[in-house]
């Protein structure tokens, strides 16, 4: 029986590699010589680091563009608000959004649905399973789950017949 898998994952070394040319731009461009602005990730969080907010800001700026060079969606980020750091620094924190959450699942389990084709959708803890008789029918499927505009990127892995 045809069948895909619906997921939600980034490639952390590719994150790191952002990281690393987002750190490179950094320490080369004028407005921040002299700064203690930085990017760095522990796990699955992101740190920005900058005295300021207008620093800040650019540090974002330069990461979103170096994740969008490497190919990476910024919907896996979602920052938090601007915080005190120490020594009067200013930091933000984004977590990596991986996997599909429970509200997410069920609201493309519910679209499927309601597009009335002849396919399964399993909820399997962070990913969905998509099956049927008919190749054709899972196409529409991707098609229809595409069409759907989530703010986190979804990928479509494990298409057998």
């Amino acid at each position: 029986m045809p069948s895909f898998d619906v997921v939600s994952k980034i490639d952390l070394a590719e994150v790191d590699n952002a990281i690393n040319g987002a750190m490179r731009e950094i320490g080369n461009r004028y407005d921040f010589k002299n700064s203690e602005s930085k990017v760095s990730r522990e796990d699955e969080s992101i740190f920005l680091i900058a005295e300021d907010n207008y620093k800040i800001d650019q540090v974002q700026q330069i990461f979103r563009t170096h994740l969008v060079k490497r190919g990476l969606s910024s919907g896996y980020f979602e920052f938090s608000k601007i915080e005190d750091a120490r020594g009067g620094l200013l930091k933000q924190f984004s977590k990596i959004l991986q996997g599909i959450d429970k509200e997410l699942a069920q609201q493309i389990n519910k679209t499927v649905k309601n597009s009335k084709l002849k396919v399964q959708v399993a909820i399997r803890g962070d990913e969905l399973r998509v099956s049927s008789n008919k190749r054709d029918l899972l196409q529409s499927t991707i098609e229809i789950i595409k069409e759907m505009k989530t703010k986190q990127p979804l990928q479509f892995i494990n298409f057998r017949d």
